[in-house]
């Protein structure tokens, strides 16, 4: 607990001030290392002898898409470039076959587990959508308000704070039934609820901090319940990964908290998500 507490409080404001104060090109490059890092822990699910040839393969391919999608062009009026519409909508799609894969597991690792060029793939479609999405919410309205995009993209991160904290109590007060034994016997269906009303509890104040117009109110409570329901499957998913490679964590880059893949599992589903739901219904 101590190791994870000095790491936490080394961590946490640099990421906090990553987010707030610098320049999105400089932005971009640190979500690229971020990036970079969790694509060497994804080796790692891949194979049990990691190659450096999915880091590489995972590199070039966020290259590509910066070609494609230039950080100076993001947004064409009030929408973002439709390259980066389309990568959030496959994200999307994606999530919904993982929680097909999380109900359904073990039975649907049969299908992927003897697979390297499959597990990459999902690696890819985690991993790309999540740095597309918290550089699209850092840019939102950057050029007249500049710390509007850090303060959306920090109500992701505390949506899912809150509902890691309110799952993580109300599952030892209140926890009785399993919410998927077969990937991660230690969440309950109540943790989940707890994590849930604690989220929503954030979600209340920040639409008071945004000034969410009557109209769309019920669009941002929606938007932040499925971002927080997202976010639990990010984590499942995550676990029946690491399950299958035999991991208890992503990597021990961490002291305390294991590797980044650890830290992060929630928001790859999560920041998309919320991008996604922001730019169709919320802008």
């Amino acid at each position: 607990m101590k190791q994870r507490i000095i790491t936490a409080l080394v961590l946490a404001p640099l990421a906090i001030a990553a987010i707030f104060f610098l320049p999105l090109k400089f932005f971009t490059l640190f979500a690229a290392a971020l990036f970079l890092l969790a694509s060497k822990e994804w080796a790692g699910f891949v194979s049990k002898e990691p190659s450096a040839a999915t880091l590489y393969i995972f590199g070039i391919i966020l290259g590509v898409t910066l070609i494609f999608m230039p950080i100076g062009a993001i947004w064409g009026g009030t929408k973002p470039n439709i390259y980066i519409i389309s990568g959030l909508v496959i994200a999307a799609i994606w999530w919904c076959l993982a929680f097909l894969l999380v109900i359904r597991y073990p039975t649907s690792a049969t299908l992927w587990r003897s697979s390297k060029f499959i597990k990459s793939i999902f690696g890819l479609l985690t991993l790309i959508p999540f740095f597309w999405g918290l550089v699209v919410l850092r840019s939102v309205n950057m050029h007249h308000e500049f710390y509007f995009g850090a303060q959306l993209l920090m109500y992701v991160f505390l949506l899912v704070w809150a509902a890691d904290t309110g799952a993580y109590f109300a599952g030892r007060q209140f926890g009785k039934h399993k919410l998927a034994p077969n990937v991660s016997p230690g969440k309950t269906i109540e943790g989940l609820v707890g994590g849930l009303v604690c989220a929503m509890i954030v979600a209340y104040f920040a639409s008071d901090f945004f000034a969410i117009t009557d109209d769309k109110l019920g669009v941002f409570f929606v938007a932040s319940l499925i971002t927080t329901l997202v976010s639990a499957l990010g984590d499942l998913t995550e676990s029946i990964f690491k399950r299958e490679a035999g991991l208890k964590d992503s990597s021990n880059l961490l002291p305390g908290h294991g590797g980044i893949l650890d830290r992060v599992d929630s928001l790859t589903a999560a920041v998309p998500v919320f991008a996604l739901i922001y730019i169709y219904w919320l802008i």
